[in-house]
């Protein structure tokens, strides 16, 4: 019979000893990883008080109540906010029985983990696979096709915005030419927008988390579906690389609209006749540079990167080849000179990238291991590019770490595998200095995590914070896989406790994935439908400046979530951040491919 957990309390002040649970303990919230821990990792959890809780004692029950560890809150690692001035640290690194617990600290309870082997982390892994799958765009649609009108678009020169920090146009969009068939790929976020910086950025890390480990079979079919979209996207005969699809915003004088202006299901779009909705029904197209001309090289190092990724994987050679070509070819178009302000989106603010030798090292570093694996004599030459660029990031931009504005932590890892395998020397960078580059990010994010009661190494007062978190927690494991040294695995295990519910607010912000996940994300397919965005991987935790105007109103379509739109959040405001759960708050609830691609490789990662 199943014992209710108040009879585990009884047995854990039993096992305890009455003194010791005679002292109250304060009002406080227990947070923990939701996923839970491999057995062998460093485990922590947090107690956040309301008051002083030195020497509170907690137990750790499982699912019958029995009390499997009794212990001593740690040290208070600092306050969070003024309602809660102590965090403690709860240290469960000795449960190591496979099994599901929660944590007890006085009548606060955590959320549900677990213990299990390193495996297990594949299922959610095959969660946020499952949101790529509803993220297509195009005839094979896993709902309904849809934007088919994309397949004859018409291509438009650059806009011009009204000003700087709007997307909103000035004046009529101008035809240059078309058709082009652009139709396929993913929505780019909670909108139905696709940019080919951010796609190329995720089907990279797609075909490197299939490289590196993770066997879904959905994967392949994921990683494909990018690069067929990518493939339309270059035009090998004129050498021309589009850059996106459909506009933000409309334009000043009211005579159109653009994606974000309306919200509805994207198989509407190809029928919508409404005034001023034009370029709804037929999506223009932009392009990076005239044809012939040098691309941007951010562009053009992380589309040849998705490219040779994906020729290291094929099991087909010719094909192989193939793909080696088409990554080749790219990446010859980039501009590496005069590069001036990096192409990414229209306008840029939607995604400003400021750096792009990372992106010219990934390309190189992914050319180089194809052609290793082919036989191809090129490789030297890739490789040399590649050390080039990497020691040019070396000196002219590191500071980032991996998520999609710097790629520089895979770029390194991989660049030191083709190195190691190519046993190349007298280049730019050896072997030793993109360890040392490794290294140097794991470093800045341990020293935030130390100065923060959570252990984030993200700045959670700042955009991207939680693919921040996945992407420190993806780079420990490369720095483990590259140099045996495991000193960092608690760091990178805490990154991913932090994303899954290890937070001020615990909360998973992987929608579908744990106890208490991200309920109203700002995603107009799973809003309209009531149908949960299962992998979904929002941005988290925002600078609560942006919030100070308030979340804005809800579309006359939109299903009001929450409900009675309270923000059971806002007592955990604290450092100068804000989480909000509600389907407006794009600022931190709205889902992005490249958080889903980040989360997904480190989950694979984690899961060897």
């Amino acid at each position: 019979m199943r014992k209710p957990l108040a009879a585990g309390l009884a047995l854990a002040a039993l096992t305890m000893g009455s003194p010791a649970l005679a002292v109250p303990t304060p009002a406080g919230f227990v947070r923990v990883d939701q996923v839970g821990f491999a057995p062998g990792e460093a485990k922590h959890a947090s107690f956040m008080s309301e008051t002083s809780a030195a020497g509170a004692r907690f137990v750790v029950v499982d699912r019958r109540g029995h009390v499997v560890l009794q212990g001593t809150a740690g040290r208070d690692l600092g306050p969070w906010n003024a309602r809660h001035p102590h965090v403690y640290d709860l240290d469960l690194s000795s449960l190591r029985r496979p099994g599901s617990y929660r944590i007890k600290v006085g009548a606060a309870t955590s959320a549900e983990f677990e213990v299990a082997p390193p495996q297990a982390f594949a299922r959610h892994a095959a969660k946020v696979i499952t949101f790529f799958g509803r993220q297509r765009d195009g005839a094979d649609a896993l709902r309904e096709p849809s934007h088919l009108n994309d397949r004859a678009a018409s291509v438009y020169e650059w806009p011009v915005f009204s000003g700087l920090g709007t997307d909103q146009i000035k004046g009529e969009l101008t035809r240059i030419g078309g058709p082009v068939d652009v139709e396929g790929g993913w929505f780019d976020a909670g909108d139905y927008l696709k940019f080919t910086h951010i796609l190329a950025y995720v089907d990279t890390l797609l075909w490197a988390a299939k490289r590196d480990g993770n066997h879904d079979p959905r994967l392949c079919h994921e990683a494909t579906h990018g690069l067929k979209y990518l493939d339309k996207m270059w035009d090998e005969a004129s050498k021309t690389l589009y850059i996106q699809v459909g506009i933000g915003a409309g334009n000043a004088e009211g005579t159109f609209v653009g994606d974000h202006d309306i919200w509805r299901l994207p198989e509407a779009d190809d029928h919508d006749t409404a005034p001023g909705h034009q370029f709804i029904r037929h999506r223009p197209v932009f392009r990076a540079a005239p044809p012939g001309e040098p691309i941007s090289p951010n562009l053009a190092g992380r589309t040849a990167a998705a490219f040779a990724l994906a020729a290291q994987v094929e099991p087909s050679r010719a094909r192989a080849r193939r793909l080696l070509e088409q990554a080749a070819s790219i990446y010859a178009m980039a501009k590496t000179t005069d590069v001036g302000e990096l192409v990414t989106s229209l306008p840029h603010a939607f995604y400003p990238e400021s750096v792009w030798r990372d992106d010219m090292e990934l390309g190189g570093a992914e050319l180089a291991l194809a052609a290793l694996r082919l036989g191809d004599p090129r490789a030297s030459q890739w490789l040399s590019q590649a050390a080039h660029w990497a020691s040019q990031y070396m000196e002219h931009e590191a500071g980032d770490t991996l998520n999609l504005y710097d790629v520089s932590a895979l770029a390194h890892a991989d660049l030191a595998r083709a190195l190691r395998k190519a046993r190349a020397t007298g280049l730019a960078v050896t072997e030793a200095d993109l360890i040392g580059g490794l290294k140097a990010q794991l470093e800045t994010g341990a020293r935030r995590a130390s100065a923060d009661p959570f252990r984030a190494g993200a700045h959670y007062d700042q955009f991207d914070s939680v693919p921040h978190a996945f992407g420190l927690a993806a780079t420990a494991r490369l720095y483990r896989d590259l140099t045996g040294d495991r000193s960092y695995d608690p760091f990178g295990t805490a990154q991913r406790n932090w994303a899954l519910g290890g937070n001020a607010w615990g909360v998973s912000f992987v929608a579908g994935v744990g106890d208490n996940p991200i309920q109203c994300p700002h995603h107009q397919i799973a809003n309209l439908t009531g149908e949960p965005a299962v992998g979904a991987v929002v941005n988290g935790p925002n600078s609560s400046s942006l919030f100070d105007d308030g979340l804005g109103g809800h579309f006359e379509e939109m299903t009001r979530c929450p409900a009675d739109g309270v923000d059971r959040y806002e007592p955990f405001t604290g450092r100068g951040s804000r989480f909000v759960d509600d389907v407006r708050s794009w600022q931190a609830s709205e889902p992005a491919d490249d958080f889903a691609a980040i989360a997904l490789y480190a989950l694979t990662l984690h899961s060897r």
